[in-house]
């Protein structure tokens, strides 16, 4: 099969930057220092190819995610990075023989644990920012409680997400000195072998963490290259040009890749005429206008670009949930589909 047999929409993936992108996080972070996190990918075709690289933990952020991986034969060691009230289901893949140790901040979601049948577990600590997580001076006592009721605290965990959607490097770094220090005053409390967190923006600049979450590394998007980390976008969607025309005298062009395919909340995307997305400062190929439920209107920067029939290629600025809107990737090599990934982890 040939790109130009896909249906459009569809989610393609390159091949060689995919396997570059994981090589090269593969010699950084090597086997238990990353925790991939399949909530970035949904894939357990693409949670295989880490696992090969060396990477046996995962990490997610739904029961879905984890009850999929656990299919698979991905359960050894996994971990829901996320608090939940309920935990029989999670307690159910600990009966038929999976390792799942889940993140607890409250009285609440350690009693959840704790009833649902989940042995091990994570005190999560805010670091920074204001989502979840207790606060590092609550982390010992919360420790305490869990194993009083018979649960393994297997260490703490807290995510820099305020800083890693920061582009500037030492923006980050500068960040993440405070954060560090919230983390390891938890730790100190709590002790474990376990100190997780992070993210594809900070892997190389946590070093208070024993295991990086990192997930978005693998395919990418258009928010994450403009950090100038050493991953290369392998994420488009294949789009067909569907119409065009004029308004007040600039040519338009209406692609099939709407919001029903791509999701927004990091911006719009990207849109190139080839498998190569625009790179660092290059002029894009062409200028997003707007996108609605199921068209992406924009105006080629060439001239006599874009014309009816044309395939483009359009690149997410958020791969996560750009991921979770398609049932599957395409795995190219060029212009050939060399494989078919499912997204099977969707959903919750």
């Amino acid at each position: 099969m040939h790109l130009s047999e896909l249906a459009t929409p569809a989610l393609v993936v390159d091949a060689a930057r995919f396997d570059a992108n994981v090589a090269a996080m593969a010699a950084a972070r090597p086997g238990p220092a990353l925790r991939p996190h399949v909530k970035a990918f949904k894939s357990t075709a693409l949670a295989r190819r880490l696992d090969a690289a060396g990477h046996h933990t995962f990490c997610a952020a739904t029961i879905r995610e984890l009850e999929g991986m656990a299919a698979a034969g991905l359960g050894s060691d996994l971990l829901l990075a996320n608090e939940v009230l309920d935990c029989r289901r999670l307690g159910a893949l600990v009966g038929a023989g999976a390792r799942v140790t889940v993140a607890v901040d409250s009285v609440a979601t350690v009693e959840a644990a704790a009833l649902g049948g989940v042995a091990e577990v994570l005190i999560d600590v805010n670091i920074g920012m204001p989502r979840c997580g207790c606060e590092a001076g609550d982390a010992g006592r919360l420790a305490e409680l869990a194993r009083s009721q018979g649960l393994d605290v297997r260490g703490v965990m807290g995510y820099e997400g305020h800083l890693v959607g920061n582009p500037d490097r030492s923006a980050r770094a500068d960040g993440l000195t405070a954060a560090q220090d919230l983390l390891r005053q938890a730790h100190e409390q709590v002790g474990g072998d376990v100190v997780s967190g992070g993210g594809t923006g900070t892997y190389d600049q946590n070093t208070a963490a024993t295991e990086i979450q990192a997930g978005s590394y693998a395919l990418m998007d258009t928010a994450y290259a403009a950090y100038g980390l050493p991953f290369t976008q392998a994420l488009s969607v294949l789009g067909s040009v569907i119409s065009e025309g004029t308004s007040r005298g600039r040519r338009y062009a209406v692609a099939d890749v709407g919001l029903k395919s791509l999701s927004l909340d990091h911006g719009n995307p990207d849109v190139s005429e080839s498998g190569d997305p625009p790179v660092g400062s290059e002029e894009p190929w062409g200028k997003v206008w707007f996108c609605s439920d199921e068209h992406l209107t924009f105006a080629p920067i060439l001239p006599g670009g874009a014309r009816v029939g044309a395939r483009v290629r359009v690149w997410p600025a958020h791969v996560d949930p750009t991921v979770a809107l398609h049932e599957a990737m395409w795995v190219v090599d060029g212009d050939e589909v060399v494989d078919r990934w499912a997204v099977d982890l969707r959903n919750w």
